[in-house]
């Protein structure tokens, strides 16, 4: 079978005052945006907030300058929360530095050593089990600070005493816990209220803005007595560089273990962001390898002064893409915003109920719960990837974040077994005409194997004829489908009209890969 798919070609070039327009204006966005979710994730994590605003400073003015990935926004994760969380209640505050300084060296290690497209390999149903698992940890952390309480030291716990703290909740009496949960109610209504009506003419505005906003002001104007975020006079005051004690602390092997996940996780979620960075935008692509050397940099800068630790963010990206932004200029202004705020009008964020920002998060946290991706699994790829998926999630609820992720991992290599003895793959490219150019996959492709073919795929100009020939697979998995289907699209977007030629017995898995080109 052949299938053909042609693609429009992209926008024209635009010159440089309208570049520099368009960027002034995105960055703007992006920072409306990254205010509240760098103070929420902060105490999320368990630190104070300005923490979680340096990093934001960090993650746009410096990788923003060094980034490989275009027009991706780096900052403090959603992602990396927990385990984050865990690391302060376990070692303190003062440990943290350290271990990011060992994770930005670990990064820059696996830069210089082009490991980028090894991260792209992780099958995508231990990326979304994680992070449905993460999300429904935020929730239940970030509900009990909706309680007027602080969330305790494990997840599971933190899901186990919800039911005891929603029955100590008063209708008679309006104390701490009823005040902070009608600020966390308004500000979740308002986001969610403002994302489903708000007229097309403002679809820039952030719901987590306007969000923290309702908030705020349902706080001041019935005077409820909630706790507040604390934000110090200076910047400068935020800053805790580790001292020689501290970074003697990693002579522990739990600690080098611990900068190791912060390591890994960090890197898959930043190059798994801007791999769907990329399918939003016709601009240059994500440079893999340059952009781990970008958060490696980033990572141990934070370290060094105590901030939180930073990825690739979806969410402010998306913005930025959505905003218009032509260059990475507009990562990097967003960061001089934040700077820029903290360092003049901090009494402004003084203002802002720590309930509000639980709320900005527990709709943050819900998302990632997203049921959508094993739904697209199954139906996809059959019921192995789907129970991926789950053993990842449960076992990240249950545990902790790195033993799901290495549960998820091992699972992966249940699908290699069948096919042990015929791994090998062949992946040529070659000229077929003019602009035209073929792909040819023979054997068996397995996640193992994705460097390579990713390789071959990205050698592959834009535009004219590109011809993908799979009749010779044997096999092919459900994270290779995924990138292939990703690498279709995104040759569809830029002009190229896409040839398919499958092999009959694997017709139905290679169509669904090539079916939104």
């Amino acid at each position: 079978m052949t299938r053909t798919t042609a693609a429009s070609q992209g926008p024209a070039k635009t010159g440089l005052s309208t570049t520099l327009s368009r960027d002034l204006t995105a960055s703007i966005v992006v920072f409306l945006v990254a205010m509240p979710l760098c103070m929420g994730i902060a105490v999320a994590s368990g630190v104070p907030a300005e923490r979680g605003l340096i990093t934001g400073v960090i993650g746009g003015v410096v990788v923003g300058a060094l980034a490989g990935s275009p027009l991706q926004v780096s900052g403090p994760a959603a992602g990396l929360a927990v385990i984050v969380f865990e690391i302060v209640q376990r070692h303190g505050l003062s440990t943290l530095g350290p271990i990011l300084v060992l994770a930005g060296l670990i990064q820059l290690a696996a830069g210089a050593l082009r490991l980028g497209q090894w991260f792209r390999a992780i099958s995508p149903a231990v990326v979304h089990g994680m992070l449905a698992g993460i999300g429904l940890l935020i929730v239940a952390g970030q509900m009990h600070v909706l309680f007027g309480a602080s969330p305790k030291a494990h997840g599971l716990e933190n899901l186990l005493a919800i039911p005891a703290a929603v029955a100590g909740l008063s209708i008679r009496a309006l104390g701490t816990a009823e005040a902070a949960l009608i600020v966390g109610v308004v500000t979740i209504g308002a986001i969610l209220v403002w994302e489903k009506l708000r007229p097309a003419k403002l679809r820039l505005v952030p719901g987590a803005l306007l969000g923290v906003l309702a908030g705020t002001l349902t706080a001041a104007g019935l005077n409820l007595d909630v706790q507040r975020i604390v934000v110090p006079e200076s910047i400068a005051a935020a800053i805790a560089v580790p001292g020689l004690g501290d970074l003697a602390k990693l002579a522990d092997p739990t600690l080098v273990l611990t900068a190791v996940a912060v390591a890994f996780i960090a890197s898959a979620e930043t190059l798994l962001s801007a791999a769907a960075v990329d399918r939003m935008h016709e601009g240059p692509r994500t440079k893999y390898n340059k952009e781990l050397l970008a958060q490696g940099v980033g990572n141990m800068l934070c370290g060094a002064v105590g901030a939180l630790p930073m990825t690739g963010v979806i969410v402010r990206s998306s913005a930025n893409v959505q905003a218009g932004a032509a260059t990475r200029l507009s990562a990097i202004l967003h960061g001089v915003w934040i700077l820029a705020f903290v360092a003049l009008l901090p009494g402004l964020l003084r203002q802002v109920p720590s309930a509000a920002l639980a709320g900005v998060l527990v709709v943050t946290g819900w998302r990632l719960v997203s049921l959508q991706h094993v739904r697209h699994l199954f139906a996809r790829y059959g019921l192995l990837p789907a129970l991926i998926w789950a053993a990842t999630f449960v076992t990240v609820v249950a545990t902790d974040l790195l033993t799901g992720v290495l549960v998820g991992l091992a699972l992966t290599l249940v699908e290699l077994v069948p096919h042990l003895r015929r791994l090998r793959l062949k992946v040529a490219e070659r000229e077929i005409g003019e602009q035209a150019r073929e792909v040819t996959l023979e054997g068996a492709a397995t996640f193992v194997q994705l460097p390579k073919i990713t390789k071959a795929l990205e050698a592959v100009p834009d535009g004219g004829v590109v011809h993908l020939n799979t009749r010779g697979l044997s096999y092919l998995d459900h994270t290779c489908a995924e990138a292939l289907s990703e690498w279709l699209k995104g040759k569809a977007r830029a002009g190229a009209r896409i040839e398919v030629s499958d092999a009959c017995a694997y017709g139905d898995r290679l169509r669904a890969a090539a079916a939104h080109a």
